[in-house]
């Protein structure tokens, strides 16, 4: 298996990409990016060079993934979500000094248009609706909406909304995989895998 990069796509000298990834119309992947397997960086995708991105991640067309970004394996960018890296930016003011570090966990997915705000991480298979601004960290299988985002419920591996209150005692299984979750508190964990 083979990398597979578009003739307007630029990828500077020294990134590594793993087997498998492609990179598509128009994109800029920077030097000092380190990007695991069958990645795809969709039309007018930048990467910065202090951003590290798993395996299986897919980047939607028009995000930028600005330094001081990490993606675990499996994540899913929306089109045009937003990273950012500097909470208070200035035009006159020089801040790279002052990036603030972005996680996101496996399994995430960041909806169209949405934005992250730097500094936070996103917990494994959280789920951003399209168009909201993520200021605080999100729980694993947290879905998020609104401006500014807040847990609206819970969502699965596979992503389908899980019918569980937001805190408490419950138990909820997946209907396409039989995984089963429970919540303890404010605290969702996956206690089996189906089949």
């Amino acid at each position: 298996m083979s990398i597979s990069i578009h003739p307007s796509a630029i990828v500077d000298e020294g990134a590594r990409l793993g087997e498998g990834c492609r990179v598509w119309h128009f994109a800029h992947i920077c030097a000092g990016a380190r990007i695991g397997r069958d990645c795809s960086f969709g039309q007018g995708v930048f990467v910065g060079n202090d951003v590290s991105i798993g395996n299986n991640v897919k980047v939607q067309n028009q995000v930028s993934i600005f330094d001081a970004v990490t993606l675990e394996d499996d994540v899913f960018c929306g089109p045009s979500m937003v990273f950012t890296n500097v909470y208070n930016p200035r035009a006159a003011i020089v801040r790279k000094a002052e990036y603030r570090r972005t996680l996101v966990r496996q399994g995430a997915t960041l909806g169209a248009n949405c934005t992250i705000v730097c500094g936070i991480t996103i917990g494994s298979y959280a789920f951003v609706a399209a168009g909201a601004v993520v200021q605080r960290d999100a729980a694993d299988f947290a879905l998020l909406a609104g401006v500014p985002a807040r847990q609206i419920g819970w969502m699965s591996r596979f992503g389908e909304r899980l019918h569980l209150p937001l805190r408490g005692e419950a138990v909820a299984t997946c209907q396409h995989t039989g995984d089963r979750y429970r919540l303890v508190g404010t605290h969702l964990r996956l206690e089996h895998e189906g089949q």
